[in-house]
């Protein structure tokens, strides 16, 4: 790419919205996987566990190949690692519906497309984008990506469930994985590496430690970003136990699949104002209140849904209400991160970050599965959601966000 094309007052934005596309893509098709569960097990006759620990083997190839991902992005580039990534993640899409057991499944819906999902999510691509943009813009802008990822998800749950009705579930993720490739095209505007700046944004910046060892073992001393990762474990619990489960649950409850995938979209749609919303408190009010208040209302929605009656009616109402809270705690978390740490090294710590997060996802997907199977109930999963929740709303509040450096003033536009 050109550097006077890197130097254009709207090349930032074409970087957020190539941002955001990509997050469209990987965050729309991933949290439908779900609305495939039901099938395969009347086809295959396997039991939930199955899916589950292949779902949860998924969520923690995604948390592993995060930090890689970002470390290969920081010293080879974003477009490279999202070029790669997107071919992962087309390859495990069609092999899941070519899966004949369980061993199959797990390499495919767990190994591959993890490592697909994780190295073209949220560090790579919000990385890339804090790099374009000056201090005083970065919450806000970090919302506007993550709620890229809400519009894929808005889109892709009635048009997965409408591809699985229609040709049926091997054929409906033939066609999904050819979606998946439009991340290709996207990556090429996400260039640029941790040590280089495509525009003047960032040129004026204390950008961080000089070294990726460095940063790490600043990171790792300093208590508020442990915090971080385990209040991100709960984040990635509480969306693991909803995307994996909630179709299972919901035919448990006798209703029709398209409330499940209904719901999904409801959570895409109404995550748009939740990580808007997220973004725009990040930019005024410290960035750890929000967390906590998110995590805390997250514990009382579920608690109110647990103890309602399964109706189409509540089932769409509980989706609004957590897709409000669902993505928004990325721009806040990755936004300390940067806050704290500067953007210099921001996709490898944020990608340790993800890790954390992902972990809780494995557990959310594994317990999930787990749980039903032993008891015939999701009740178990949803309790211990509620616990968590609390948990996490308390361990951000001595958080220190305070940053270790100081950012100057940019003297370049964005």
């Amino acid at each position: 790419m050109s550097p006077s094309l890197k130097t254009a007052k709207w090349f930032p934005w074409l970087v957020l919205a190539s941002g955001g596309l990509v997050l469209a893509v990987n965050l729309g098709i991933r949290p439908s996987l779900g609305l495939f569960i039901p099938d395969m097990l009347t086809a295959t006759g396997w039991s939930a566990s199955v899916f589950g620990l292949a779902f949860a083997i998924q969520n923690l190839l995604w948390g592993l190949s995060a930090p890689l991902a970002g470390a290969l992005a920081d010293r080879f580039g974003t477009t490279r690692t999202l070029i790669g990534a997107s071919l992962f993640y087309a390859l495990g899409l069609y092999l899941m519906g070519q899966s004949t057991s369980p061993g199959a499944l797990y390499a495919s819906a767990g190994l591959v497309i993890g490592i697909g999902v994780g190295a073209s999510s949220f560090p790579v691509v919000l990385a890339a984008i804090s790099r374009v943009f000056p201090p005083h813009r970065r919450s806000f802008v970090l919302g506007l990506a993550s709620a890229g990822g809400s519009i894929g998800q808005f889109i892709m749950a009635p048009t997965t469930q409408a591809l699985n009705s229609g040709l049926g579930y091997v054929n409906a993720l033939t066609m999904i994985a050819l979606i998946s490739l439009v991340i290709v095209p996207a990556a090429f505007a996400l260039s640029g590496r941790a040590d280089h700046s495509p525009g003047g944004a960032t040129a004026a910046l204390d950008l961080g430690p000089a070294s990726l060892v460095d940063a790490f073992h600043e990171a790792r001393k300093h208590r508020g970003f442990l915090l971080l990762n385990a209040g991100f474990f709960v984040c990635g619990f509480h969306i693991a136990v909803i995307a994996t489960h909630l179709p299972t649950f919901t035919q448990l409850c006798g209703l029709p699949a398209s409330v499940a995938s209904g719901g999904l979209a409801l959570i895409g749609l109404f995550n748009i104002v939740g990580t808007l919303t997220a973004g725009w408190f990040g930019g005024r009010w410290r960035k750890k209140w929000g967390l906590s208040l998110i995590y805390g209302t997250r514990a009382l929605v579920i608690f109110v849904f647990l103890i309602s009656p399964k109706t189409a009616e509540t089932i769409w109402l509980f989706s609004a209400l957590m897709g409000a809270l669902w993505l928004s705690t990325v721009p806040l978390t990755s936004g300390i991160v940067a806050q704290v740490f500067g953007p210099r090294y921001m996709a490898t710590l944020f990608g340790i970050v993800m890790l954390s997060h992902q972990i809780g996802a494995f557990f959310g997907a594994w317990l999930g599965g787990v749980l039903y199977d032993m008891t015939g109930s999701f009740d178990a999963i949803w309790m211990l959601s509620i616990a968590l929740g609390i948990f996490a709303a308390l361990v951000h509040m001595p958080i220190d966000d305070t940053a270790l450096r100081r950012e100057q003033a940019s003297t370049g536009k964005a």
